[in-house]
């Protein structure tokens, strides 16, 4: 089991604590020692669908006692970023109760009528007569947010299209690129933090993603370990001109 001195986590959810709907081996003990050694930790997602409640429900449901308040999702740092740019503003949305749910929170008005920006997030059903609305508005001058750049996901039938996909469909049909605010973004790890109320020089990022996880803790000066339970395997590592501090078979073998 690798020691590392007793630090805060950022802790990626998919391929570090779960995988798919099952728990990874080992991941229950790490969350136990990290509450037994009192270190502050969040977990760190892509996924705007769900709300950290919803998150949470299904957490605890593969054995993994976390709480809401200790899950944050691109959607909450969609809305952190977007009320910090203009409070009180509008936005047309596509995603599901985690985004709007979020948005609503920081008082954001929904509309489909000249809205301030375009909000893309994920979802299981993408709507051609919803898309076809958002270029349109985009067109006429909303500015374009996404939750996150993820191009897939998976399902039962295999791949499916994620937030990622559509955006570039967007971008194609009105010539403006959207801003991303998720992974591998270090906007989503500094709001984080924030969220957390720790700093980088003292917490860790823990992921399974060379592209997106361990880049955006490198860009934000933290610790990174890689964990080889997901995404990334050890012979792709040496592909980037990055590494990270540590790599370990899976947060089994971490201790906090």
């Amino acid at each position: 089991m690798e020691n590392i001195e007793l630090k805060n986590y950022l802790i990626a959810l998919d391929g570090v604590l779960i995988s798919g709907n099952t728990r990874v081996p080992g991941a229950d003990g790490f969350v136990q020692r990290l509450r037994e050694r009192g270190a502050k930790f969040l977990v760190l997602t892509n996924n705007s669908r769900h709300t950290p409640g919803d998150l949470a429900l299904n957490l605890r449901k593969a054995g993994l006692p976390i709480r809401a308040e200790e899950i944050f999702t691109s959607a909450l740092a969609t809305a952190r970023y977007l009320h910090s740019q203009k409070p009180d503003g509008t936005a047309y949305v596509i995603g599901e109760s985690g985004l709007i749910s979020a948005l609503r929170d920081v008082d954001y008005e929904l509309t489909e009528r000249d809205p301030d920006y375009v909000v893309l997030g994920g979802t299981s059903e993408y709507n051609l007569e919803q898309i076809t609305h958002a270029i349109n508005l985009i067109r006429d001058g909303a500015r374009f947010i996404c939750t996150n750049p993820d191009t897939s996901g998976q399902s039962e039938e295999g791949l499916t299209p994620a937030c990622g996909a559509m955006a570039a469909l967007i971008e194609t049909a009105t010539g403006v690129a959207p801003f991303f605010v998720g992974k591998p973004n270090p906007l989503m790890v500094r709001s984080a933090l924030a969220y957390l109320g720790t700093h980088s020089e003292d917490t860790a990022m823990v992921g399974d993603r060379m592209d997106t996880d361990v880049i955006a803790g490198i860009q934000s000066g933290m610790e990174t370990i890689l964990v080889l339970s997901g995404v990334t395997r050890q012979e792709d590592v040496a592909r980037f001109a990055y590494k990270p501090t540590h790599i370990i078979r899976s947060v089994a073998d971490l201790d906090p």
